[in-house]
């Protein structure tokens, strides 16, 4: 493997862009999970594979992802809620962005 010498920022959210080089040696792209590990004062990055913790939800997911994707089961669901499940099948989500409007549980 080639070496690789690439410079990020991080910016005030402790955040960084990892450079296209890099993308592309892990074989990551949008969504895509990376690792990270401390050895001695060096940080290690390698892509990572996203398992949920539970396996049964992990497949659960998997399974309504799939379902989604096809567009069966979806029936039952308000027309609205399927286009938008639809319209984001596939696409990144940020857990920790801000919700908009009003959360009833």
């Amino acid at each position: 493997m080639s070496s690789i010498h690439e410079l990020a920022t991080l910016t005030s959210k402790g955040q960084i862009t990892l450079p296209k080089s890099i993308r592309q040696a892990l074989g990551v792209d949008t969504g895509g999970k990376v690792a990270f590990e401390l050895r001695g004062g060096e940080v290690v990055v390698t892509r990572a594979e996203f398992e949920h913790e539970d396996p049964a939800i992990g497949a659960f997911l998997g399974l309504l992802e799939a379902d989604i994707r096809a567009g069966r089961h979806l029936q039952s669901l308000p027309d609205d809620l399927v286009r938008a499940m639809l319209a984001n099948a596939g696409h990144a989500v940020n857990l920790d962005e801000e919700i908009d409007g009003e959360v009833a549980l």
